[in-house]
């Protein structure tokens, strides 16, 4: 059974969605369409194509409660599917999509395969710099590198969308967990602590709608970033009494620092030169002639390495603007998770956005706008510029004004 999640997505995505499913060439396959906005009109569409429509009284827990409302009625049937398929409402599968994850179940083992996805529309990145025919969508890293290696380490996990789950596995952990807003993340997880395994088949099968505008990427974003931190602090935890591996639990914690540190750190590179220009307080105490010498070397190694690895995807200026857009959202989400991690609501990804339309995102064009003029000030009218640099000295000044300029640059294109 194809289950297709939605919430508030409008009637042509669907419409796609559901006309792709019907056109898979796998022969036993029903289609379901999960609505969790109660749309007359949708059903109605649901009737005109032929697929089965579900819908509930609430909207408790979210997506996982969605889907957990149909698997309940699956359950109920004389004849319950075999394997499921979950497909957001803007990912429309290949024909072949079910038959070549399906094939991956020959191991009795497999409890999912999630395959990656794909977009036929430019990421916000790509669209507002106008580089869509030159530089891939910013999940091209994580899909084609990160995925495949994490599988060859068995510990590939889903990612909602474009997966497919052997109904016996889902039974066995009495549906989709609801304590975490990545439920996705976290199946995977409870799936291995009942023995079952999560693989990855990195073939194209689906095409979504990535998000549209700038904050439904900082929203989608955020869900992940607080989604992943409750997983950490919740029964599935690394550092919790349960059946999960060892490798399982690094994973966890690599995960968990990612989130917890690489904002926190772009917020302190943007945030640092303001103290010198501004207070006087040096952060890197080095000359200049050190610094080219002993970091110079590992800054070029480090991103020469990362360019050969991601096949070229990886470049400096880009990746930092993609991690310091929605950067003090990301870290709100952190402190979030690790405080108050229970009760904390999920937020839909808007999708289908009208990109005809200049929209100005004054909300979060702020906070890098105001470290931009803060900076610009700090360069050529404080104290500290009076100040004559001496490339010898050993004060940072130089390392500071480079550091200045390189920020400089991330924030404008950023903006």
């Amino acid at each position: 059974d194809v289950l297709i999640a939605t919430y508030n997505e409008e009637a042509s995505i669907l419409e796609r969605t559901i006309v792709g499913a019907l056109a898979s060439n796998y022969p036993a396959l029903r289609v379901r369409v999960l609505d969790d906005k109660r749309r007359p009109w949708l059903r109605e569409m649901c009737e005109r194509l032929g697929v089965h429509y579900h819908t509930r009284p609430d909207n408790n827990h979210a997506k996982a409660g969605n889907i957990n409302a149909c698997l309940a009625t699956l359950r109920a049937l004389p004849d319950p599917p075999d394997f499921i398929s979950i497909l957001d409402a803007d990912f429309v599968p290949h024909v072949d999509f079910v038959p070549r994850a399906l094939a991956l179940f020959h191991d009795p083992t497999v409890g999912l395969v999630q395959t990656p996805q794909h977009f036929f529309n430019p990421d916000p990145i790509q669209h507002n710099l106008g580089i869509d025919k030159s530089y891939p969508d910013e999940q091209r890293f994580f899909f084609d590198h990160l995925q495949p290696a994490r599988d060859a380490w068995g510990i590939a996990f889903c990612c909602g969308t474009s997966s497919m789950m052997r109904w016996q596995g889902i039974e066995a952990i009495g549906g989709f967990p609801t304590d975490s807003v990545t439920e996705d993340f976290l199946i995977t997880l409870r799936l291995q602590e009942a023995g079952w395994r999560t693989v990855y088949l990195n073939e194209p099968l689906t095409e979504g709608l990535a998000p549209e505008g700038v904050v439904e990427y900082v929203v989608q974003r955020t869900r992940w970033c607080l989604g992943l931190i409750q997983i950490v602090r919740g029964p599935s935890g690394p550092l919790t009494r349960n059946n999960l591996r060892l490798i399982d639990r690094f994973s966890l914690i690599d995960s968990f620092l990612f989130w917890s540190t690489t904002y926190v750190f772009r917020l302190a590179c943007l945030l640092i030169p303001l103290l010198y220009w501004y207070a006087g307080v040096t952060a890197v105490n080095a000359p200049l002639s050190g610094v080219l010498v002993y970091f110079g070397p590992f800054y070029i190694f480090s991103m020469a390495a990362m360019r050969w690895i991601s096949g070229g995807v990886m470049l400096p200026v880009l990746q930092d603007v993609s991690q310091i857009i929605g950067a003090p959202q990301m870290v709100r989400a952190v402190w979030t998770g690790l405080v108050r991690p229970h009760g904390q609501p999920f937020k839909v990804t808007d999708k289908g956005g009208d990109r005809t339309k200049t929209i100005i995102q004054w909300g979060l064009l702020r906070p890098p706008a105001i470290i931009f003029v803060l900076t610009l000030i700090g360069v050529f009218f404080t104290s500290a510029t009076d100040i004559e640099f001496d490339r010898d000295a050993g004060d940072g000044k130089w390392v500071v004004l480079f550091w200045t300029i390189y920020n400089l640059a991330v924030l404008l294109v950023a903006m």
